[in-house]
């Protein structure tokens, strides 16, 4: 996007608050791949979607430090819950500070480990997930999630554009086959709507259908 018109965006929209604002700036001077944090424009995308939906349960993949959770976990409906899963114990402690600076401690719930062994585990219906883990494994979160969303329930996916990778005819890497079969898969999903914005790295909202 050209940079005066980002520009006018951010001085158009509502400003990112100091919390946010700290906890990014505070994640690129302590980790590697910092660029991994959703980011102001993305993560009040990111809340305004929960407040529009004001899910009962939202179930994350990909914590990483934190920045994304607090903006979905803002949209909750009273008494809500949002469960996290990060593969990289290592960071737990970082984000979960964070947590308590916003004041959601009582919300968020943090789990470690493989999304693979955890998600089966939690008996819960979540009106909205988030997809941000390893992009090799998008399709195995999405048939994780799928009977766990209910109809007319959202399936939100980060980074389906991959910095433009998934225009490439014959990517070597896994990530952006990950992605590029990711993409295909969703398109051609029945029972399941989708749409790309090209927002930051590409956000996939992904609509369950009722069933007929």
């Amino acid at each position: 996007m050209d940079e005066k018109i980002l520009q006018y965006i951010f001085d158009h929209s509502t400003p990112e608050d100091p919390l946010l604002e700290d906890l990014y700036r505070q994640t690129h001077l302590k980790f590697v791949n910092p660029n991994m944090s959703s980011g102001h424009l993305l993560g009040r995308t990111l809340e305004m979607i929960s407040k529009m939906i004001r899910p009962a349960f939202i179930l994350e993949i990909g914590t990483f430090t934190g920045y994304s959770t607090i903006c979905l976990a803002r949209g909750l409906a009273p008494g809500g819950k949002l469960y996290t899963i990060e593969l990289n114990d290592e960071i737990t402690s970082f984000s979960r500070s964070y947590f308590a600076k916003a004041g959601l401690s009582d919300k968020i719930v943090q789990l470690t480990g493989r999304a693979q062994q955890i998600v089966p585990e939690i008996n819960l219906i979540f009106d909205l997930v988030f997809i941000d883990g390893d992009k090799r494994e998008y399709i195995e979160y999405f048939d994780l999630v799928r009977d766990k969303v209910p109809a007319g329930g959202f399936i939100l996916a980060d980074n389906v554009l991959w910095g433009g990778k998934v225009l490439q005819n014959d990517p070597m890497d896994a990530q952006t086959r990950g992605i590029i079969e990711f993409n295909t898969r969703i398109r051609k999903e029945p029972g399941f709507e989708n749409l790309i914005l090209p927002l930051r790295d590409g956000l996939m909202l992904i609509r369950k259908k009722a069933s007929h």
